[in-house]
């Protein structure tokens, strides 16, 4: 298998969302997938079964692995509206250059990334975006691929950790989705983030995307990790 070059997270590598998107459909059933090193772009990668789970490897790098587990339980925050949603993207804190301007999730410098820009929701602790998905995001049911929705679901939790103060590198270790219903196109969407926990370099958050009713489509939990 291989993750193809247009979904890219930092410039030379894959999106983490999107990536532990594809490597948890390997799977049946709940899954959660830890990424060990960068994921490469346009590289045939070797899947191999790995006791209930599965690794990911390039080579002899260890790109991922991917557990069987429980279905994953989170409280989710209450409901941002769309119109909130909008007015939070505004403040949306993403840079124009550096490792992540072209990220086709959240990146400022592509013009033809997802656009999920979130920003922090005054008086919560909550950051949130609008997303309308594309038609290309669509499977041939006509809703959305659970990696896509995977992608969108991971950007977000790293603003909701960075929301107060400097903006400092961390990525994506540890990543687990629960879709709750189908994901439509052409929709007006809402993405939401909420820090959890922050134990040393260790940094865990939530996130969801809501429909424009605030029901629950999809959430998911995020370990990223400060380098040392």
């Amino acid at each position: 298998m291989s993750v193809p070059g247009r979904f890219n997270g930092p410039l030379a590598s894959g999106n983490g969302g999107y990536s532990a998107g594809v490597f948890a459909a390997l799977l049946d059933g709940p899954a959660a997938v830890s990424l060990r090193s960068p994921v490469p772009l346009d590289r045939e990668l070797a899947v191999e079964r790995e006791g209930e789970g599965l690794r990911v490897a390039d080579g002899e790098t260890l790109v991922a692995t991917v557990e069987p587990g429980a279905e994953l339980d989170l409280d989710v925050p209450d409901p941002v509206s769309v119109e909130e949603a909008r007015a939070a993207s505004a403040r949306y804190r993403g840079l124009a250059d550096g490792e992540f301007c072209r990220c086709f999730v959240c990146g400022r410098a592509r013009k033809d990334s997802l656009g999920v820009f979130a920003g922090a929701v005054p008086g919560r602790d909550v950051v949130a975006s609008p997303w309308t998905p594309p038609p290309w995001a669509a499977d041939a049911t006509g809703r959305v691929m659970p990696e896509i929705v995977s992608a969108v679901l991971d950007c977000p939790t790293y603003f909701a950790l960075h929301m107060h103060g400097d903006l400092r590198t961390s990525f994506l270790a540890r990543f687990q989705v629960r879709v709750d219903a189908p994901v439509p196109v052409g929709e007006d969407l809402v993405v939401i983030a909420w820090p959890i926990e922050v134990d040393g370099r260790k940094l865990h958050a939530g996130s969801a995307l809501l429909g424009a009713s605030g029901v629950v489509l999809a959430v998911a939990r995020a370990l990223l990790v400060e380098p040392r």
